[in-house]
């Protein structure tokens, strides 16, 4: 590390606030698959802003849309209408088969809203405001005080009590968990279609199938959190379209602005008609020219580079060469995830492994302290997955010889 680099990271010690415990790297700039730090070094990124890059960085096309957007106008407010906004809504609900559309700048923004919506559907159903939400263990949905009293990890809770929302908590995959949990309070199940920070878990047809009946039966609205696995990642536009589950409202940011901040939750025109009304949400940046400029450049790019197919494509050879980690090393148990969005369950932290890793030109994230996690850009080929399997398989190796030792 350069002197200069060293400098920089005291200086951010000293005046952030010391909310993350960062990597000692300061990033400068990236192209396509790589990142470069302030000192020249490449990087080949498996990480993607943690699932946010779906093309990648310098994409020119994108850039320049962002330039003509900047040139016209970045913001006004939803005082107005703006073209980009309206442009984007449409396109939203054509991908989705939704039929409202709400943009916001963030993921757990997204969430706020979908909770807001449940809460008042249910109370203007019956006048009471003691609704609950069933939520399910292991899950992640912010930090924000709506979305972290659904996300089912104490880790993030335990400081912050007592919660937003009155919350009870379930097992992803497990039916009857639910069922016990529904009461005549019930407004909402909220649920990832493949939990990312809880291990890269997906849910099952056979249980997504028999929330969405019991949703149905006693008019409880489901809310599916597509912000990290959706946008092409599982091979689905999102990732409940695979399943055939459609929710009532369902969040979606990361890889919807490429970089840009903006999140947005959609609706059925049922559970819009009865909940948010003028006056009850709003966002001053939400919705914005520049972010939903952004949103259509990237929707223009997903269908010129056909990444959904390009995600479906790719993923067996991405599945098989993780699952020869597998075989080959004692110390990975198993690997779970759906297209580019896959997990490696090991027997011990895998810390010392994106450390490694890192110094020879990887990036890679965890999910958990025991599960390293891919969300790599999606325009990666058969070649950078070979790559990044030639740094990773000696950190592995070298893992496990320190832990003979």
């Amino acid at each position: 590390m350069s002197r200069q680099m060293n400098e920089m990271i005291e200086e951010a010690e000293r005046d952030l606030l010391h909310t993350y415990n960062r990597y000692p790297l300061v990033l400068d700039r990236g192209d396509g698959v790589y990142l470069y730090d302030s000192d020249g070094r490449k990087y080949l990124d498996f990480m993607a802003g943690i699932a946010v890059f779906a093309f990648g960085y310098n994409n020119r096309e994108f850039n320049d849309a962002l330039k003509y957007q900047i040139g016209k106008i970045i913001h006004t407010s939803n005082y107005f209408y703006n073209e980009p906004a309206i442009r984007a809504a449409h396109r939203l609900k054509e991908l989705s088969g939704m039929d409202r559309v709400f943009f916001t700048n963030s993921g757990a923004e997204s969430n706020e809203g979908a909770l807001k919506a449940a809460m008042k559907y249910a109370c203007a159903k019956d006048g009471r405001n003691d609704h609950e939400v069933i939520a399910m263990h292991h899950s992640f949905h912010g930090r924000t005080y709506g979305a972290l009293s659904v996300t089912g990890n104490d880790r993030y809770r335990r400081s912050f009590g007592p919660m937003a929302c009155n919350v009870r908590f379930a097992e992803l995959n497990d039916f009857d968990s639910v069922e016990a949990l529904v009461n005549d309070r019930t407004c909402a199940v909220i649920l990832e279609a493949v939990q990312g920070e809880g291990g890269l878990v997906p849910a099952e047809e056979a249980f997504l199938t028999r929330v969405r009946a019991l949703c149905d039966e006693r008019d409880i609205l489901l809310i599916m959190d597509e912000v990290q696995c959706g946008m092409g990642r599982t091979g689905y536009m999102f990732a409940w379209q695979k399943y055939g589950v459609k929710p009532d409202i369902m969040s979606c940011a990361k890889a919807l602005g490429c970089g840009v901040p903006v999140g947005a939750f959609l609706m059925t025109e049922r559970a819009a008609a009865r909940s948010l009304a003028a006056g009850d949400h709003g966002t001053t940046y939400g919705g914005n020219p520049f972010a939903c400029a952004a949103v259509n450049k990237v929707l223009d790019l997903f269908e010129e580079m056909e990444l959904v197919k390009h995600v479906r494509e790719l993923t067996p050879y991405f599945e098989s060469k993780l699952d020869g980690l597998v075989v080959k090393y004692k110390s990975v148990r198993e690997r779970r995830g759906a297209g580019l969005m896959q997990g490696l369950v090991f027997d011990r932290p895998v810390g010392g492994i994106i450390g490694d890793a890192m110094k020879h030109g990887l990036i890679l994230i965890n999910a958990g302290s025991d599960i390293l996690r891919f969300v790599p850009p999606l325009i990666i080929t058969e070649r950078e997955i070979d790559e990044m399997l030639s740094i990773l398989e000696p950190a592995i190796a070298r893992e496990e010889e320190k832990n003979r030792e």
